[in-house]
Formats: structure tokens, sequence, C-alpha cells
């Protein structure tokens, strides 16, 4: 699968000059949006509620959210809590579970619940800058273009 484009800071970060790519391409701007974190949906579960209550704050001053990032981030907060309920009932019941029919030990299914919501967590923290990668991603050095020890950068 191939990887997503690059959202406009990012290749300005990592371009030749100011307002540049890479590959000396002029980069457009992104869009302006109203960058404030939306309401949260009445709907989300305690644990969503709390998730959503702990991150917004935080990517809201990085100007990172706005209002229509609002069903991601509830996907992000309602994975959140799927991830921690499958969690919190494979430690009560264990790795595996055994049939009360046949006395077969399977793998407990919140195992199985457990590992595609830490995927899809994942995924969706990406997008937020919520993880080590993507945060390095969105970093800018204040004040520095980027030429400064780059020897293929063109004299000034």
């Amino acid at each position: 699968m191939p990887r997503p484009p690059k959202p406009a800071r990012l290749k300005l970060v990592e371009g030749r000059s100011p307002g540049r790519d890479s590959g000396g391409r002029k980069v457009p701007e992104s869009p302006k949006f109203i960058r404030q974190a939306p309401d949260a949906p009445d709907w989300l579960d305690a644990e969503a509620l709390a998730e959503w209550r702990r991150v917004a704050p935080t990517l809201e001053r990085l100007d990172l959210l706005k209002p229509e990032d609002r069903a991601l981030l509830s996907a992000y907060c309602e994975t959140w809590s799927v991830y921690v309920a499958a969690v919190q009932r494979v430690r009560a019941e264990g790795l595996t579970i055994t049939s009360p029919k046949s006395g077969v030990v399977h793998r407990n299914p919140a195992v199985t619940v457990a590992e595609t919501a830490r995927m899809h967590l994942l995924r969706l923290a990406s997008e937020f800058g919520l993880t080590p990668a993507a945060e390095q991603r969105l970093a800018v050095a204040p004040g520095d273009d980027g030429d400064g020890l780059n020897p293929f950068a063109p004299d000034r």
C-alpha cells in the first residue's frame, strides 16, 4: 500500500529552501481551517470521554484540531475505550478460555479484539501526531530553515 501524501507543513520542513519541497518544487499552502477543538459527542462512554479530555486540549494547543476532526477524534477515543475493555477482560479471564461443552482450550476472543483495536488505535493516533514517529514528522525547529548543515544546499 503506498504511503499517504505528506502534509504541506512536513514538505516544507524537509524542503531545500523556504516554500520549496525536497525536489525544489513550490509547496502550496494548506487550507485555512479554524483551529479549535470540537465538542465531544454525548454518546462517548466514560473511558472514551476521559481520553477525549486528555488529548483534545493538547491537540488544540498545538493547532492540530479543527471542528471537522470530530469524527476522527471520536473514532480514536472510542477505539481506545474498546482496547481498554478488551485488555481488562483478558486480564480477568486469561489469554485462553476453556469451552464448557467440549473442554477444548481456545484463545480468548478478547485477545483478538485487543490486538485489532491496538492496530486501529496506532493508525488513528498517528493522524494526530500522538505517536513518537508522527510527533517527529510534525516537529519544526524554530528559526531553522533546514539549510544550516546541508552540504547540498545552495550558497547564499
